[in-house]
């Protein structure tokens, strides 16, 4: 029995990775409901989820909550050496932005943000979640966290637009050096619940300390990519 019980998985992936490849199930597509995938396959419905886990971790399909599985599109190219904004690096890319605005306040800042932007303790900073999209589907969340000092009224703007160019044009500051750190990890709910995805699921975590022209540490984002979405490519001569 042990030798059989892998047989019904291997053949549900081979089949979808086969129909995938070949473009019968196309980029972006809906997968149809896992009742009548269960049906097809003549299995049962944890071998099926078992199944599409196994894709998913390969990149190949996607999930969201009360919507379903999709066949994932092409990853984007993120380049952390190249001084763009997100809405500016998906059209090069010939792909559609869009950003959410999710909540932009004034906040106690936390210790890890103090850390990060140097602050002292008892500090106040900006706080700007936002939602982005590629194409339509639901990509990355982001914590944006602002030293009021250098952006007095912000939160008062239209935040849905690039904040590099905000900074620009508003405040003529441009970033200068900045820092990078990413790290896998499991999404926590408040990342999660606006991806659509279930809470633990596997992600990619971005932080980035930016200083300014002048060198003074003015943000830093805490960058959440679903875990498909992207691959980092850097070439450095």
């Amino acid at each position: 029995m042990r030798d059989e019980a892998p047989r019904p998985l291997t053949a549900i992936c081979n089949a979808l990775q086969e129909q995938i490849a070949h473009g019968l199930l196309p980029q972006g597509g809906k997968l149809p409901a896992e009742r009548k995938l269960s049906e097809l396959f003549d299995t049962t419905r944890i071998t099926l989820r078992e199944a599409l886990g196994q894709l998913e971790a390969q990149g190949l399909i996607y999930r969201e909550e009360r919507r379903g599985w999709f066949v994932s599109p092409p990853r984007l190219a993120y380049n952390p050496l190249i001084r763009s904004h997100f809405h500016a690096m998906v059209a090069e890319q010939g792909r559609v932005p869009a950003t959410e605005v999710l909540g932009a306040r004034l906040i106690p800042a936390s210790v890890e943000i103090c850390e990060l932007l140097e602050l002292p303790a008892l500090s106040s900073v900006y706080q700007i979640r936002r939602a982005r999209r590629v194409d339509g589907r639901l990509v990355l969340y982001v914590e944006h966290y602002l030293n009021p000092a250098y952006f007095p009224g912000i939160i008062d703007f239209d935040l849905t637009q690039s904040l590099t160019d905000l900074y620009s044009s508003e405040y003529g500051i441009h970033y200068g050096r900045v820092r990078f750190d990413m790290v896998p990890t499991a999404l926590h709910p408040e990342a999660a619940a606006p991806l659509k995805v279930s809470a633990g699921s596997p992600a990619l975590r971005i932080t980035r300390i930016n200083r300014d022209q002048h060198g003074r540490l003015i943000d830093c984002d805490l960058e959440y990519w679903r875990h498909d979405a992207i691959h980092v490519s850097v070439e450095v001569a």
